[in-house]
């Protein structure tokens, strides 16, 4: 699958690193767009030298202000598109028809192509603005996921929170995140 990995400046920079490490481990051909923010927040949440090996693992890097790109167009043909995290901005952005960088113009190509469209908002509390913008993206046919951990998955770290979480926007993305998903066996 070609999938869009989009990275905003919103809090959560290991969520981005783990569902990109998932992709290529499931077999993805992923293209990767990083916000201007989300070049501040990467290397104050996960060091100095994350945003080079991120842009190291996707296969295809694109600048958040190229408007040319292939992404930005419909007639090339993406499976599906992940925003992990993604801030308020860039939701209301989506949410509003905002198509004013890369990020937001891609995930309105997969709207309106009717493709898988995944958003990972990170922001608590949540006020009025922040709901409506996310339920008139769920209206549209985006999936709205939180990333809130599955508690009953027994999760000890941080890093077994991101890949579990990751995992989840995987299988909403349509990929099988095999193992990497713990799976509900009832009670």
């Amino acid at each position: 699958m070609k999938i869009v990995l989009a990275v905003t400046g919103a809090s959560g920079a290991i969520l981005a690193r783990e569902t990109l490490r998932q992709l290529k481990a499931a077999g993805a051909s992923v293209h990767l767009v990083i916000s201007h923010g989300a070049e501040r927040t990467i290397p104050l949440e996960l060091g100095p030298a994350a945003l080079d090996a991120l842009r190291g693992v996707a296969d295809v890097v694109h600048a958040v202000d190229d408007m040319a790109a292939p992404i930005a167009s419909g007639s090339y043909r993406v499976d599906a598109m992940a925003i992990t995290p993604c801030s308020m901005r860039t939701l209301a952005a989506i949410a509003h028809g905002f198509g004013d960088n890369l990020i937001t113009r891609a995930a309105d190509v997969m709207l309106k192509e009717r493709r898988r469209l995944v958003i990972a908002p990170r922001e608590a509390p949540l006020t009025e603005a922040h709901l409506n913008s996310m339920l008139a993206l769920t209206r549209m046919g985006a999936i709205v996921a939180p990333p809130v951990p599955p508690f009953y998955a027994d999760l000890k770290t941080i890093d077994d929170v991101a890949r579990e979480i990751a995992a989840r926007t995987l299988s909403w993305l349509g990929l099988d995140p095999g193992d990497a998903l713990t799976r509900w066996q009832g009670g």
